[in-house]
């Protein structure tokens, strides 16, 4: 899962690069607030588990995804499924929780979102991440893209506090993701695909540096990548 975790630049991944660097690098500062039993919402292949078994104060990790979800590796299996409505586990089971780019698949994200707060434990916290500047994907299964306005309203309903949204990029990173998604997904032939990959590399890149997204406010005007937050029970 290096390319979940530890990921560099290249040619071949100027789409999800910088996605995947934002998550980790979300991920990793939430990693001292996750310990006991940490439940992956939405787990697909369950990329982040050794990172977090390794870094932080976890001692079982269990991955959940839909019965219906996409089989990503058949060698990984979640270790529970469950239908979209209730989640196979008692009440405050859980100290913690996450889910990376789950949220944007729910057709009533206040379902879920109502069961992660049912599972977890009182004062128990959840992590997660949502895109914002994203090609449609596992479509017809793709549903929402969040503003931080939309999804506050969603966890405050979902009985969720002390919580804190930040956006995962600004302006520039917005620009690279663009590029490296039209670059390698729009319809091109592969030698014109090559070629632009080969100018817009030091492009992207030069735009992810420029880009500060600890500095980004939500306000009239703001463009963002996408959004990750953490909150409490």
């Amino acid at each position: 899962m290096k390319d979940f975790i530890d990921i560099k630049l290249n040619f071949n991944n100027l789409d999800i690069y910088y996605i995947r660097q934002a998550i980790i690098s979300a991920l990793s500062k939430t990693l001292p607030n996750l310990n006991g039993h940490l439940l992956d919402i939405g787990c697909g292949k369950m990329p982040y588990k050794n990172y977090i078994l390794a870094n932080a104060d976890v001692s079982t990790y269990t991955g959940l995804d839909i019965e219906t979800a996409i089989v990503y590796d058949k060698s990984i299996r979640p270790d529970f499924t469950w239908d979209g409505i209730t989640m196979p586990f008692e009440d405050a089971s859980f100290e913690c929780a996450f889910g990376t780019e789950v949220l944007e698949h729910c057709p009533d994200p206040e379902i879920v979102l109502k069961e992660v707060y049912r599972v977890l434990k009182p004062g128990g916290i959840f992590f997660f991440t949502v895109p914002f500047l994203w090609n449609l994907h596992e479509v017809p299964h793709d549903e929402y893209r969040y503003t931080p306005f939309s999804l506050e309203r969603h966890l405050k309903n979902s009985g969720f506090e002390d919580i804190i949204i930040k956006a995962t990029g600004g302006w520039h990173a917005s620009m690279a993701q663009m590029l490296g998604l039209w670059v390698k997904r729009s319809p091109m032939t592969s030698g014109k695909r090559n070629l632009l990959a080969k100018f817009l590399k030091p492009i992207i890149k030069h735009l992810i540096k420029l880009d500060k997204p600890e500095a980004v406010q939500f306000k009239e005007g703001q463009m963002i990548t996408g959004l990750y937050g953490i909150v409490r029970k």
